[in-house]
């Protein structure tokens, strides 16, 4: 199989602390691919650094073969991001919303019509194109979220904690549109979440990540085979112990910071 994320010996220290510690992995074209760790074992930080939004203290990074780090213009190109936070403009239509995103990847008005039509379509807003953000429920803005991350045909979809604060009903549906859409679209998926159940039961591929290292890569049957375990959540906490995290709140104020950032792009 092609590998489409290929990650070297990848280091992030800030000041003394090291909050990734020689990452290595890779994950293949076409992959569903959960990373998984408690909170503050940096993964943050890591996808930070894939989509370009913080440099590497050292390592190195291809996206589709595109290094991040030397061309991070020609990388944002090759992959569509959701943040776990909304980063929707409330006071903007849906079509707006994804009329502005288009203008910035420069997707020429004829193709972004279509491109627009077809989405909003395939996350049923269509009706609502021309309805205000802000008075979309909470599942609503995140399918207009994941249209808007798909608009320039990515080949990779970053998503951080995509179902976050949403209610069950409304993460599997959320859920079921990412699988078709990995299909559909053809597109390889990264994504984070907290909710367990979510990563077993959709992805291919899991890394578990913990101060700051890869702790184990593999499918999730195979992570509970390894761990003689018979769910993932069991697996997870046998491989990352039982002891409650703080949240690393430095890494996600930082975050916060570069999206200001992002959106100026």
């Amino acid at each position: 199989m092609d590998k489409i994320i290929e990650v070297k010996n990848l280091i992030k220290k800030f000041k003394d602390f090291k909050a990734v510690d020689d990452v290595t992995f890779e994950v293949e074209k076409g992959d569903i691919f959960a990373f998984l760790g408690p909170n503050g074992a940096g993964k943050t930080t890591t996808i930070k650094m894939l989509t370009t939004l913080l440099k590497p203290t050292a390592g190195e990074i291809l996206l589709d073969n595109i290094n991040v780090i030397k061309h991070p213009e020609n990388a944002r190109k090759n992959f569509g991001i959701v943040f776990q936070d909304q980063s929707l403009d409330d006071e903007l239509t849906a079509l707006e919303n994804m009329e502005f995103h288009a203008v910035l990847y420069g997707v020429g008005k004829n193709l972004r019509e279509k491109r627009i039509e077809e989405l909003l379509n395939y996350v049923e807003l269509w009706d609502r194109r021309k309805s205000l953000v802000k008075t979309f429920s909470g599942g609503m803005k995140r399918r207009l979220e994941i249209a808007r991350g798909l608009l320039h045909h990515p080949k990779i979809l970053f998503l951080d904690e995509p179902t976050s604060g949403l209610d069950p009903q409304t993460r599997n549906y959320i859920w079921d549109y990412i699988a078709k859409l990995n299909k559909k679209e053809d597109i390889t998926v990264f994504f984070t979440t907290h909710y367990i159940e979510e990563a077993e039961k959709y992805s291919k591929t899991i890394a578990i990540m913990d101060h700051g290292k890869i702790i184990a890569k593999e499918s999730p049957q195979k992570l509970k085979e390894q761990t003689k375990t018979d769910s993932l959540e069991a697996a997870f906490l046998a491989l990352t112990g039982n002891n409650i995290r703080d949240e690393d709140a430095n890494g996600i104020d930082q975050l916060r910071n570069h999206r200001k950032m992002w959106r100026g792009h």
